[in-house]
């Protein structure tokens, strides 16, 4: 019997918010106003109290707290910490003042609980129109007991989600939202909490940033364009060369085809900051790899080859190790790709006389760039905001002044310059502005590129 009334409350809540407001009675209307009464009415008292101390706690936080953080967040505070003299012990103490960086965090948190109030009462509605529904029907309205029952069986899915949902919300969206809103505020270095205050500036920083005769925009642009370069050469060249080399690998030819991936493959073993640590000990002026060309007589004594000194050396190097670190994932990937194309295909190519080059260029590389498509876009992604690589190898050197107060290097990204104006140098308002434009760069390029690529213009083509 109770599965078959578990059976007829499966539909709770199935109605929209506007049919139930509009079909519901009295109490059901007034639900939007005091969330709880259509439920009471209809006999689910617990539900319906449950929903009453809901609301009243919002309208406790919004007395108490909200109306306070709507006062300030036009302004982000208006009153600066003071130094004052205190006769009574006879030294200068510090007045508290307003804390901008609260008073952005609390609004930030304000809208949040204001959206989450008001699907609150969406949902209170649609809960009191559905037991109405249920009652004029001439059916029994479950009991709260009852409800919770079917949220461990016919909605166990939206039980189970529901805390992994509302972590993303508190722990991943509330903090993207707060560091989104620096962007629009002058939070730097010279407006420092409490000692200073913050306010909101626009747009302002987005034209600081973008300004090509500014001091910011040029060091903006030469870095976005050595992102790009660096994400071309990264991707491609990884992509490129693993193939290969898996293809000379899978060759029939080649013996011990077990061993020749063992020793490419070994260095994934090796956790990648160790790798690049230890790269970038022995590339320094007076690192190994100096010292022994000074030795074997390849260099001068007084001199060293400017692995991270001179900037067109340095990202070349960069690229190098890159490619040491990259190719064995690449290698992985095609050879398990490789395997899998139809050797018939080869056959027929060779029948037809096709060489080597007229294989590779119709059967191998398109049945690789169809499968491979969506990942090589995610990897030039990640390419541009590759912070290891960069900050562990050469930590953007060679440093220049040249670059906004000597804030970046010529080998920074996007991602390694974002952070130490945030952490080294507090300007905060511009690494919001920065990570923004880095945010839709990377999700214009992923949707664009993806809607090229044959998997997803001909998802069957290959199957």
């Amino acid at each position: 019997m109770r599965g078959q009334d578990s059976n007829k409350f499966t539909a709770i809540g199935e109605a929209g918010f506007l049919e139930s407001w509009g079909k519901g009675d009295l109490f059901t209307k007034f639900s939007l106003l005091v969330p709880g009464l259509g439920n009471i009415r209809r006999g689910q008292v617990v539900k319906g109290i449950l929903f009453l101390l809901l609301a009243a706690a919002y309208v406790i936080y919004f007395f108490g707290t909200g109306v306070g953080v709507l006062r300030k967040l036009p302004t982000l505070g208006t009153k600066t910490q003071e130094k004052v003299w205190d006769d009574a012990q006879g030294i200068f103490v510090y007045e508290p003042g307003d804390n901008s960086l609260l008073i952005l965090l609390s609004g930030v948190i304000f809208v949040f609980l204001t959206l989450a109030f008001l699907l609150f009462l969406r949902m209170a509605v649609r809960s009191a129109y559905y037991a109405e529904e249920l009652s004029r029907a001439g059916r029994r309205v479950p009991k709260f007991r009852e409800e919770i029952e079917m949220h461990f069986n016919g909605r166990l899915h939206r039980t189970l989600l529901s805390l992994p949902v509302l972590g993303v919300l508190v722990f991943t969206i509330l903090p993207l939202v707060f560091m989104i809103s620096m962007a629009f505020t002058n939070y730097d270095r010279d407006h420092q909490v409490p000692g200073k205050l913050f306010t909101w500036v626009g747009l302002d920083n987005f034209r600081t940033v973008l300004d090509f005769d500014g001091a910011f925009g040029k060091t903006f642009w030469p870095i976005l364009g050595w992102t790009f370069t660096w994400a071309i050469f990264a991707t491609f060249l990884n992509y490129i060369l693993g193939m290969l080399l898996a293809i000379l690998i899978n060759k029939k030819e080649v013996r011990w085809k077990g061993f020749w991936r063992f020793c490419f493959i070994l260095s994934i073993a090796v956790p990648q900051f160790v790798t690049l640590l230890t790269m970038r000990t022995l590339l320094q002026p007076n690192g190994a790899v100096n010292v022994l060309l000074r030795e074997w007589g390849f260099i001068a004594q007084d001199t060293a080859l400017p692995f991270f000194t001179n900037a067109t050396w340095a990202r070349v190097t960069i690229i190098v190790v890159n490619i040491w670190v990259g190719v064995p994932y690449t290698l992985l990937t095609t050879t398990g790709i490789l395997q899998n194309i139809p050797t018939e295909l080869y056959e027929a190519a060779k029948v037809d006389g096709a060489n080597a080059r007229v294989t590779f260029l119709k059967i191998t590389l398109p049945y690789m760039l169809f499968v491979t498509a969506p990942t090589l876009i995610t990897t030039f992604i990640n390419n541009i905001n590759n912070f290891n690589v960069i900050y562990l190898l050469s930590g953007g050197a060679p440093a220049t002044l040249e670059y906004y107060r000597g804030t970046a290097g010529k080998t920074d990204l996007l991602v390694t310059w974002l952070y130490k104006l945030t952490i080294d140098n507090k300007d905060y308002c511009y690494g919001a502005v920065i990570g923004i434009l880095t945010f839709v760069i990377s999700i214009v390029i992923s949707l664009v590129a993806y809607r090229q690529t044959a998997a997803y213009k001909n998802e069957e083509g290959f199957q």
